[in-house]
């Protein structure tokens, strides 16, 4: 009886789960197809080489203090090697302190980022979910985050929907 009552239970289940509707998304071709997102990506871009060449032109400052400490460290005396050592380790300190304000996990182009892009991820997170509910769909995939997905029918590729739904062509 309990041999009956499981099979029929797995069978149950496993018809439910072939009933199933699935589809999928690529993320990265939506949003590429999004231009502000793309003006978004833009302006970060720009942000992230600004701060990062003000990080290495203050690098460059550390090293050219620490190559000139070296050249004339003969012929300082104790006190002032003392204090230029300490000079080069407090700039250093200074700049990765800077390079952690801009480029954390809380720096200011994380913060850049979540401010302009992360908008329009949610809306396209949104018309993916309308897309589900209205299709009946059980699960939708992101084909660009899902390095596993080895084979996709193109029929059941649902991002241009996802960009017919947010108002792009």
């Amino acid at each position: 009886m309990k041999k009956i009552l499981l099979t029929t239970l797995v069978l149950l289940l496993g018809a439910n789960l072939w009933a199933q509707k699935f589809a999928f998304v690529d993320t990265d071709y939506i949003l590429k197809k999004i231009p502000s997102y793309k003006a978004a990506q833009e302006q970060i871009d720009k942000l992230s080489e600004q701060y990062q060449k003000e990080i290495e032109e203050r690098y460059a400052e550390v090293d050219k203090m620490y190559k000139e400490y070296q050249t004339e460290k003969v012929l300082l005396t104790e006190e002032m090697k003392k204090k230029r050592e300490e000079e080069i380790i407090n700039k250093e300190r200074e700049t990765k302190e800077l390079q952690m304000k801009y480029f954390g996990r809380e720096g200011m182009l994380y913060k850049k980022r979540e401010e302009l892009v992360k908008p329009i991820q949610d809306q396209v997170f949104n018309a993916v979910k309308e897309i589900a509910v209205e299709g009946g769909y059980a699960v939708i995939f992101d084909s660009s985050a899902s390095p596993n997905m080895l084979y996709t029918n193109p029929r059941h590729d649902k991002s241009e929907e996802v960009l017919v739904k947010l108002g792009y062509k």
